[in-house]
């Protein structure tokens, strides 16, 4: 392997894109989420800047038929296959983002809770049952680009 294709597959994740079934609807969830919609978005797709990756919005059909599938379960049937996530600065920050969550039309999944390994989590659903979790904890340090750091817990 070459060292350009070496580099290449270390490369960091650049878009999550979550195929949606209303994209006017989602757009706006994630506007009143706080996101700023980026300039290159336009009537088929939305784009949104999430500290150096975008999260993309796109109709579930067409992202199916884009990767030449059929479109997938609805991910709002209960049955959880992966969840994004935030880390938080302070504690209060994700009560702060359940309760805007809650406003723009989630849901919560999970109540703020203590995970066995310290901090504390919550879980949101976006209108099409995306999962979020939400989490604060004081093993992790945040830059001002919002990049996360684990720290060692040794």
């Amino acid at each position: 392997m070459s060292s350009d294709t070496a580099a290449a597959l270390r490369s960091n994740i650049s878009f999550v894109t979550l195929g949606v079934r209303d994209l006017e609807a989602s757009r706006a969830f994630y506007a009143e989420m706080g996101l700023s919609e980026h300039p290159s978005s336009n009537e088929h797709v939305a784009f949104f800047d999430m500290g150096g990756q975008l999260l993309a919005l796109f109709p579930r059909e067409r992202l199916a038929d884009d990767a030449g599938l059929e479109p997938g379960d609805d991910p709002g049937d209960g049955r959880l296959t992966f969840a994004l996530a935030q880390n938080v600065r302070e504690r209060a920050d994700l009560d702060a983002i359940l309760e805007r969550a809650t406003r723009a039309g989630g849901r919560v999944l999970r109540a703020p809770s203590e995970p066995p390994w310290g901090g504390i989590r919550a879980y949101f659903a976006d209108p099409d049952g995306f999962a979020w979790e939400v989490s604060w904890n004081p093993r992790t340090t945040i830059d001002e680009a919002g990049r996360i750091q684990l720290n060692s817990s040794r």
